[in-house]
């Protein structure tokens, strides 16, 4: 088992992904898949710039990590993402055999890791994935909540405005 702190190590690189994807103006959401101490898939939300609804994070980084193993499961693997994963992302996981996935912060319009349902851990289907959410929290929602307030035009939450006297 993984201590808090192994968890937010991945997870600030997950938020390292998540700023690349910000710097494109994407959505900044950000995930890497982790095996034996090392990262064997990185991705962040392309799907503005490749014009691809499929190119999430989580399954860029899924992609990248078969590759690095030459295999479609991927077990013994750990994926770590600022966000809760989607309906597609999750089916994702299942279906690569991910044993564990780590979120930051919940999804409340498309969260499926336990949020709006749990695909992750639904019986019916031929794998479950052990959940653990919340990692670095604040910094994955913060990411996020800029984001969206700034492309709406408002300052961040907890920025000074300029008052002229």
């Amino acid at each position: 088992m993984h201590s808090i702190e192994e968890h937010q190590q991945w997870m600030r690189e997950a938020l390292a992904e998540a700023r690349k994807a910000e710097a494109l103006r994407e959505v900044p959401i950000g995930a890497v898949v982790v095996k034996d101490g090392v990262i064997i898939g990185r991705g962040h939300n392309l799907r503005e710039t490749t014009f691809d609804p499929t190119a999430h994070a989580e399954m860029i980084a899924i992609k990248q990590a078969s590759e690095a193993l030459d295999a479609w499961r991927l077990l013994d693997c750990t994926l770590y993402v600022t966000l809760e994963p989607c309906p597609m992302c999750s089916g994702a996981i299942v279906q690569s055999r991910l044993p564990v996935v780590v979120y930051g912060t919940a999804d409340p319009k498309a969260g499926c890791a336990g949020t709006l349902m749990n695909l992750l851990q639904e019986p019916r289907f031929n794998h479950e994935a052990e959940v653990v959410s919340g990692v670095l929290q604040q910094e994955c929602a913060s990411l996020l909540t800029d984001f969206f307030r700034r492309l709406r035009g408002k300052p961040p939450l907890g920025a000074e405005r300029e008052t002229t006297p």
